[in-house]
């Protein structure tokens, strides 16, 4: 896989480039810094002028992509309004679309083992990304009376582990086969948890 472009005399992310090509082809422990050194035309001392180490490198893959994550999703919500339920659906979508995109950063992000708290950086673009499906839940939720609402953040969490869990099954790993797309399964599946908070009619 041909190295992504960057800014040349621009190291850090010449390394964060470098590391997330390693990351697609070898996987987050698969490398070491001097192998992403190697790809980036650097020394491995020059690694130490902006990474403490491997964890480092990768946590700042992860946070890069977590932005991104969080544009898209932005973005999709954004484009599905003035309808809530059409808005929350495209965010879906779009997680679906990023963990195809940006392989290399979703792995960072979900299957590294980098803590979302290692660095406030990384910590703050986690909660951004979390932030808009928390928004999308309780926008669209906001018609289910008070002592039936589900909390925004347990409302997008289960939307969050049900797109994750597509995502891992049926359009990344190929863990398992269905007949159906991943983005028909998702739909299907937030169309059953909508209908059981009775904010789809059971007919649609």
């Amino acid at each position: 896989m041909g190295k992504r472009g960057y800014h040349h005399g621009n190291l850090r992310q010449a390394l964060v480039e470098a590391a997330l090509t390693l990351i697609e082809e070898k996987g987050p422990t698969g490398f070491t810094l001097s192998e992403a050194a190697k790809l980036a035309g650097v020394t491995p001392a020059a690694v130490y002028r902006h990474f403490a180490g491997r964890e480092d490198l990768i946590a700042e893959a992860a946070r890069q992509g977590f932005e991104i994550f969080a544009d898209l999703m932005k973005y999709a919500y954004d484009s599905g309004l003035p309808s809530a339920l059409a808005a929350f659906e495209a965010t879906g979508r779009a997680y679906l679309a990023f963990a195809r995109k940006h392989p290399g950063h979703y792995i960072a992000m979900f299957e590294s083992g980098i803590a979302p708290n290692r660095t406030p950086e990384l910590a703050a673009a986690t909660t951004r990304a979390r932030s808009v499906l928390e928004q999308a839940a309780e926008t669209l939720s906001e018609h289910i009376p008070a002592d039936r609402r589900p909390p925004a953040s347990m409302f997008s969490a289960h939307i969050w582990a049900l797109s994750h869990g597509v995502v891992e099954l049926y359009a990344r790993n190929n863990i398992a086969t269905s007949p159906f797309s991943p983005e028909d399964l998702l739909e299907a599946g937030i169309g059953i948890y909508l209908r059981g908070l009775g904010l789809i009619a059971a007919d649609q």
